[in-house]
């Protein structure tokens, strides 16, 4: 009976110390995702592009085969490197880190260029004079997709693997697939349901039984078009925001703080005195200057990527 108990009393340690390390996993993803914000929502904002053109039976099937493709890139490819870099060479994290933050930071810019009649003439690389069958066509909008995806995915995975605190590798393997797989489950969910809320507003406004039903939606329908303009617009502000502090974080971690030191003494010169207002003001003028200088880099980066960077990029998905 005593040696039951034992038995008993060790299971229930081991079952403390599952749930310690389930808890600590699940609190490291959290935090670990949260800092890949801007890499997130740029994905939710451009993955949607992928589906137009295509019949509304085809949409949910076509955003289900990207995100598998997703979740591929990122647990068979990209953790098993994360955790090697993690394990062998420590020291690239950060100059990796700098590539994906300027990186966001170009996209960002460009995005803002764009949109102000910069590069308009020169057309690119969307589909849109893509020829032959559907079928062909998916395929190709798909393989496109998953292979952005797997550079955003990329920044995603190193971000996150640069706020993991140094543990044994089973740990930091676990966080990383929970963050992989949260993500990717968070980001083309949201996918989904922006790709097929045009129709369920219209269900709703044509089948709908109350006033009310159809009403909302017809306010469904009508507010969709405002609504991918203002998630492109936080996209492309979270890109740049969080390229520029990814950037100044590594540079700290590579031993030169100078921006990164000026950035936290401005704002907490702003946020002195405001009472209960400090930490919000700290936040804003830190995300305001990341973002300043992100964009300003991302201007500098944009004849680098048009000229190179892009034809080069054409070439290697012509050549796979």
């Amino acid at each position: 009976m005593s040696g039951l108990m034992a038995l008993l009393d060790d299971v229930a340690s081991l079952a403390k110390v599952a749930a310690a390390s389930i808890d600590d996993v699940a609190g490291q993803a959290v935090k670990a995702g949260s800092k890949a914000a801007g890499a997130v929502i740029d994905d939710a904002a451009v993955s949607p592009k992928y589906v137009r053109g295509f019949s509304p039976a085809r949409e949910l099937p076509i955003v289900w085969r990207i995100a598998r493709g997703s979740l591929i890139n990122k647990l068979l490819f990209l953790l098993p490197a994360g955790l090697l870099l993690s394990s062998f060479a420590p020291w690239l994290i950060p100059p990796l880190l700098i590539l994906g933050g300027a990186y966001l930071c170009y996209e960002g810019a460009e995005k803002v260029a764009h949109a102000l009649g910069a590069g308009k003439g020169r057309g690119g690389p969307d589909g849109s004079h893509a020829e032959g069958d559907a079928a062909h066509l998916e395929e190709t909008k798909v393989a496109g997709a998953i292979k952005t995806d797997f550079i955003l995915s990329a920044e995603i995975m190193t971000i996150a693997l640069s706020e993991i605190p140094q543990s044994n590798i089973w740990m930091e393997a676990a966080t990383l697939a929970v963050v992989a797989i949260g993500i990717t489950v968070l980001v083309y969910g949201a996918v989904a349901l922006i790709v097929k809320a045009d129709d369920i507003g219209l269900y709703m406004a044509q089948s709908g039984r109350l006033v009310v039903t159809r009403a909302v939606g017809r306010g469904i329908v009508q507010a969709m078009p405002g609504m991918m303009t203002g998630l492109m617009v936080v996209g492309t502000a979270a890109m740049i925001w969080v390229g520029g502090s990814i950037i100044l974080h590594a540079l700290d971690q590579m031993g030169w703080p100078v921006l990164y030191d000026w950035v936290h003494h401005v704002a907490e010169g702003a946020a002195g005195g405001m009472g209960d207002w400090a930490a919000a003001v700290n936040w804003a003028v830190t995300a305001a200057l990341d973002g300043m200088m992100g964009f300003a880099l991302g201007l500098l980066l944009i004849p680098l990527g048009v000229k190179v960077v892009k034809p080069l990029w054409l070439r290697l998905q012509a050549g796979a």
